[in-house]
């Protein structure tokens, strides 16, 4: 028997830190993405993890504002 191991999907997250890091702002949907990846059963490589931190480093030095 085969298992598949489904894991969060690593384009997309890279995706919107490039959009949050170029507009230096997140929004609802790209918190929903950090969290889905954040509380994932999945283990984050630490490319993700780095990109993560990225953008928490952002939010708390006031370079990326939060937006509704």
């Amino acid at each position: 028997m085969v298992t598949m191991q489904i894991s969060f999907p690593n384009e997309r997250l890279r995706e919107v830190v490039k959009s949050i890091l170029s507009h230096r702002s997140i929004n609802r949907t790209d918190q929903k993405v950090f969290m889905s990846a954040l509380l994932s059963k999945d283990k984050l490589s630490s490319e993700d993890q780095k990109i993560i931190n990225q953008v928490y480093q952002g939010l708390q030095s006031g370079l990326i504002k939060v937006v509704d």
